[in-house]
């Protein structure tokens, strides 16, 4: 059977091509009744637009361009759910692209990205002023994610990430721990830097005594039971571990528990980030929450309001997405 045209549309539905081409890409000029008439011959015809030529009506491809320093684990796969599930409901599609944390990845990514995406949303280390300059066009409406720069080129959102911190720290001194290892994300990240930064203030505010001590991690489940496993070997063994995020807090304990040790009788464990394995471990892991996918969502609002309003300065926005502490099993705490 023969591929469906745009003029048999238009001889299915008694109209001119100019009609059909309208009614369905959204123009003005024809009445709602035509509009239906067109849309069911459409349907009935199984016609299909040709992408191309939509582009070339409607100057717009319908997609939205998500670059992020990585696809890997719980807390990406969240923050693209919300990317997307807000994404569909404006009836946009979705490419995902990976920097791997490497500018020149980044570069590469995001020039291949052009002309084929309405607008950016991005979380990248590498997104200095220069770097935007070097490699995005300037009216490709763009949202940054935990990317902030300094003036108001950009709109962007971030996470709470040192109030999330402090809020740990003081919740661990609380009750009762003094030495609290932190096990750091990977260099040049800007979360990781700014939820070492919160362990750090919280230290000298509420524990000036107390040791800042600090493990090299870099997000992944690996390097947390890395870390775990080089608390076993300290001496004095500190009461308390600090992961800058879930992942990481898991492995520790996977490497704690292998070696006999109670969590959270003999070392509390907590993160950041709050993924959905977080409530689900032995025990159930204390954490700052996130809510990754409505950062996902909320920045694709954000940009899709530029899309829609292209004449309307939006720039400058800058949203802070709040931190809430979840006291779980793993710190001995009782739940709150």
């Amino acid at each position: 059977m023969a591929t469906a045209t745009i003029k048999d549309v238009a001889r299915e539905a008694q109209v001119s091509v100019a009609s059909v081409s309208r009614a369905l890409n959204g123009g003005r000029g024809v009445t709602a009744e035509t509009s239906q008439r067109i849309r069911e011959a459409a349907t009935r015809l199984r016609y299909m637009p040709h992408a191309a030529a939509r582009m070339l009506i409607t100057r717009r491809t319908n997609t939205i361009g998500a670059l992020l320093p990585d696809l890997y684990g719980e807390f990406f796969s969240e923050l693209i759910r919300g990317i997307d599930l807000a994404a569909r409901a404006r009836g946009l599609h979705l490419l995902v692209s990976s920097s791997h944390d490497d500018a020149a990845a980044a570069a590469v990514a995001l020039r291949a990205m052009q002309g084929r995406v309405d607008g950016l949303l991005l979380m990248s280390p590498h997104a200095d002023a220069a770097f935007l300059r070097q490699n995005l066009p300037h009216d490709l409406p763009t949202v940054l994610m935990n990317t902030r720069l300094a003036g108001d080129d950009y709109c962007a959102l971030s996470v709470d990430n040192d109030g999330g911190a402090r809020m740990m720290v003081e919740h661990l001194l609380a009750i009762g721990h003094q030495r609290i290892v932190f096990i750091q994300g990977p260099p040049g990240n800007r979360d990781a830097g700014e939820r070492e930064l919160g362990y750090r203030e919280a230290l000298v505010s509420h524990a000036p005594d107390s040791p800042v001590i600090m493990l090299r991690g870099d997000f992944g489940e690996e390097s947390g039971y890395r870390a775990g496993q080089e608390v076993l070997g300290m001496r004095p063994r500190p009461d308390a571990v600090f992961a800058a995020n879930d992942m990481m807090a898991i492995g520790c304990m996977a490497a704690l528990r292998e070696a006999g040790i109670c969590v959270p009788e003999e070392i509390a464990v907590s993160g950041f980030d709050d993924v959905p394995m977080a409530r689900y471990v032995t025990p159930p892991l204390t954490t700052i929450q996130v809510h990754i996918a409505e950062l996902g969502g909320q920045a694709m609002e954000l940009l899709g309001e530029q899309i829609d309003h292209p004449d309307q300065v939006m720039t400058g926005i800058h949203r802070r997405v709040a931190a809430k502490l979840v006291v779980r099993g793993s710190t001995g705490a009782a739940p709150g």
